[in-house]
């Protein structure tokens, strides 16, 4: 039987939707002494769509990173639906990462790989089989609008198109979490807004829970969901 690598935190409310995250009283200093994070508490909903903003050195990066298990918190407690990341072993990070969906800045697809097997890159990883393959890559290339140029490869693609080539396989295995760190931080003003729009479409039809991280204002202002803001690196502003 193949397997169904939808996510499962366990004690979701609603199984429609992606895993509330909260972040209580987190501290991440740095073996330098940096204080990266100081006391930081808030908290995102099942399936909701917030952005998280501040300046650069707000600790954005820092927080992400947190919530990918690329750092771990010096003190405090993050919890992504019932899972608390302090008690992921190391062991257990890869298994971790399967229920979250990453998009970064810099697109990180393969140039050498067409858009179907980056995006299928992803579920073979994960040992799907081809059949599963097949349907999951075209349900997220149609998603994200790229279903016609599964064949094309990175280089004949645009920056917009390149970066809903990376949302595609971010989604493809279904993650309740979506996690963008900077997503139009390479794209002009058009292109941004698609990819934001895009992010909504994801939230709404497959009711993941997004987290952005951007310094881009006037785009956010423009869409309106909640704003979680670093400043200073070390006070959280509109934790609602």
């Amino acid at each position: 039987m193949e397997n169904d690598y939808r996510y499962d935190y366990s004690s979701q409310e609603d199984d429609n939707k992606g895993p509330e995250i909260v972040f209580e009283n987190v501290t991440k200093e740095y073996q330098n002494g940096v204080r990266a994070l100081d006391n930081v508490s808030f908290r995102v909903a099942p399936g909701e769509f917030a952005f998280l903003m501040g300046h650069s050195g707000s600790g954005k990066s820092t927080l992400t990173k947190l919530l990918m298990l690329e750092e771990r918190a010096t003190s405090g407690d993050i919890l992504v639906g019932s899972i608390n990341l302090n008690s992921v072993k190391s062991s257990g990070i890869p298994y971790y990462r399967r229920l979250v969906g990453i998009v970064f800045q810099d697109f990180r697809i393969i140039s050498s790989m067409t858009v179907f097997e980056n995006v299928a890159f992803a579920l073979e990883m994960l040992g799907a089989g081809r059949k599963q393959i097949e349907t999951q890559v075209m349900a997220a290339l149609d998603l994200v609008g790229l279903a016609k140029k599964r064949n094309e490869y990175p280089g004949h693609l645009s920056g917009g198109e390149q970066q809903r080539v990376a949302i595609a396989r971010a989604v493809v295995n279904l993650p309740g979490l979506i996690i963008a760190d900077e997503p139009t931080g390479n794209l002009d003003t058009e292109n941004s807004q698609e990819i934001m729009e895009l992010l909504q479409k994801i939230n709404t039809e497959l009711g993941a829970t997004v987290l952005v991280a951007t310094h881009e204002k006037e785009l956010v202002s423009k869409i309106g969901h909640r704003v979680i803001e670093l400043s200073h690196g070390v006070r959280i502003l509109g934790n609602k």
